[in-house]
């Protein structure tokens, strides 16, 4: 078998977050008075992260440090309340992880989701299946596209980057895996374009989660 591990992005590639995480950020924008967002307008202001979320709604001529952090921490807030309100495991994921657990193969999560959501999340709706490590976003250490966090779980499985499959839905998803040696794994039914995939490093292309498995042989 060519690959040993499996890592996972969370947000756009094993769970469909995207109506919760545009429902929580509409709700702090209208209580603050500023306009909100269609939900398919969140496909590009999510994926790097709390703060980068608020900086990408907020009207530009809003944006400070002081009102990013505040509308930060009432993400946090909200979030930790109707984080559940439609997220599911996207159709073929479960038959994935069972697949995989089947080749016992090791499993991973890395997200900029921060880390209380991160775990919170995959131990709720993907808590059938062993992910070995699970990673977000952590107080002192780089959010993706640096490496540092899948070097991280690299060193705590023991298992060398190369022969880690890494799969994501978006630029900064394939950008880490080429910064950590990754084999980088660009999925269709996220919240990007196969063009920003394959433009930042992908080096294959699925449409479907169990398509994954074809890499594995």
């Amino acid at each position: 078998m060519r690959f040993k591990a499996v890592c996972f992005d969370l947000d756009g590639t094993l769970l469909d977050t995207l109506d919760d995480l545009a429902y929580c950020t509409n709700k702090i924008l209208s209580e603050r008075g500023y306009p909100i967002h269609h939900v398919d307008a969140f496909r590009y202001f999510v994926g790097d992260g709390a703060k980068m979320l608020m900086t990408r709604v907020l009207p530009e001529e809003a944006r400070n440090e002081t009102l990013i952090e505040e509308c930060r921490k009432d993400f946090e807030t909200i979030y930790r309340e109707c984080w559940n309100r439609h997220t599911v495991p996207y159709q073929g994921i479960p038959e994935l992880l069972n697949a995989l657990t089947k080749r016992k193969l090791k499993l991973a999560v890395l997200s900029n989701k921060p880390q209380e959501f991160t775990v919170l999340t995959v131990d709720h709706l993907l808590q059938n299946w062993n992910f070995d490590v699970i990673l977000g976003q952590r107080e002192g250490v780089p959010k993706k596209p640096d490496p540092a966090g899948m070097l991280e779980i690299c060193q705590q499985l023991r298992v060398s980057s190369e022969d880690f499959l890494y799969l994501g839905d978006t630029a900064t998803d394939m950008k880490t895996a080429v910064a950590a040696g990754c084999y980088p794994v660009g999925v269709l039914w996220g919240f990007r374009t196969e063009k920003e995939l394959k433009d930042n490093g992908a080096q294959a292309i699925i449409k479907k989660p169990l398509d994954a498995l074809d890499l594995l042989d």
